[in-house]
């Protein structure tokens, strides 16, 4: 099992990573004595997860009163009114301050557990298990939790910390190729925004990696976990170099509005937007065009992924949507622009006025 380590002081929490963690007793032992109050445990996942890990992580709580909410999959319910279900059932049942909610889903779980349990009460504990690669390397990570609003993505939220995130790999097995191609493009922002040694290591193990290779899995899991731990512990409300996690998810959050939460997968519309923000660097002068470039053919080529934006998001509905995006500071967008593949200088946050940039305005037509 290897483990990272998220600093906050006192709301410091571990991250475990490895095969068969679900079945490891004296893990569960761990967990259950020293991570967790001595109260009841409610369960939040959703119709595609159940079948396959409720009963493995009701037993990995054995010996504490377990219930469960089954809420339905995709990113199209990531709404208040599944948080509005939780509620019901807690309240209903007479659930305390000492309960816990254990979030077993990818994202979309996550962050709705999340924002339940920062608001239920005024706050009660929660446990991350992430069950796709995009919630490993990223979103079980950080204490972003919140959900969607038809005007704009995770408008609605909290910054608020788990006790634990529990990554067992063996999960990753059941998830479709599309899923596995979606999280690597969180892993990938890594390489762009940090360690660009990391991201042609990735690229040279595009095929293994798209093939879920359990060993280099668990290496990227880490590596990502790690990279985002000590950023977190540096700006864990995003007044700073957190942005930087926000590479690509610009436009992505853009694209995901535009075409109806669920047409597009997260980690899909961050390659396109990853590719687009790359494209716009290029254009501005920050990023050679070579490596501007390379970003795409990387994404393209030796992942297989899908990096033209949709064609019928027009210039105007990109600029709406993003002058609503939580990123904008008094009607400037921020994008994460320099330093992207640099490895002597670490990327930045870059304010572009929304009226007068006619590299914004270029930048969708240029992707064909």
């Amino acid at each position: 099992m290897l483990t990272v380590h998220v600093d906050l002081g006192d709301r410091s929490y571990p991250i475990a990573i490895g095969a068969g963690l679900f079945g490891d007793k004296a893990f569960a032992a761990h967990v259950d004595q020293t991570l967790l109050r001595q109260g009841k445990i409610v369960i939040v996942t959703n119709d595609v997860v159940a079948p396959l890990y409720l009963d493995k992580v009701k037993a990995f709580f054995a010996g504490r009163d377990c219930a469960e909410i089954v809420l339905a999959d995709g990113e199209a319910n990531k709404t208040l009114g599944a948080v509005d279900s939780i509620y019901e059932f807690l309240l209903s049942n007479k659930y305390d301050r000492h309960t816990t909610l254990v979030a077993l889903g990818g994202g979309v779980v996550g962050d709705i557990t999340g924002f339940a349990a920062a608001t239920y009460l005024r706050g009660i504990d929660f446990v991350q298990i992430p069950t796709t690669l995009l919630a490993q390397v990223d979103s079980s990570v950080g204490g972003k939790t919140g959900v969607n609003h038809p005007l704009g993505k995770n408008m609605i939220g909290a910054f608020y910390q788990p006790r634990c995130v529990i990554a067992d790999t063996d999960v990753l097995s059941t998830l479709p190729s599309r899923e596995i191609k979606a999280g690597l493009a969180e892993v990938i922002k890594y390489g762009l925004i940090r360690d660009s040694g990391f991201f042609h290591w990735l690229g040279e193990r595009a095929a293994k990696l798209v093939d879920c290779d359990p060993a280099l899995m668990a290496e990227v899991i880490q590596t990502c976990c790690r990279v985002k731990a000590q950023i977190v512990a540096e700006d864990e409300r995003e007044s700073g170099v957190r942005a930087l996690l926000n590479l690509g998810h610009t436009f992505g959050h853009a694209i995901e509005t535009a075409t109806g939460y669920g047409t597009w997968l997260h980690g899909e519309t961050v390659a396109m937007g990853t590719v687009m923000a790359a494209d716009l660097s290029a254009r501005i002068g920050w990023l050679g065009a070579d490596d501007a470039r390379l970003v795409r053919l990387i994404l393209e080529e030796n992942f297989g992924m899908t990096v033209v934006p949709p064609a019928d998001i027009t210039i105007e509905r990109y600029l709406d949507l993003m002058a609503s995006d939580k990123k904008t500071e008094q009607g400037k967008l921020r994008f994460i622009l320099r330093g992207i593949l640099n490895k002597a200088e670490a990327a930045v946050v870059v304010r572009i006025d929304l009226l007068g940039q006619t590299h914004l305005l270029n930048v969708a037509e240029g992707l064909e």
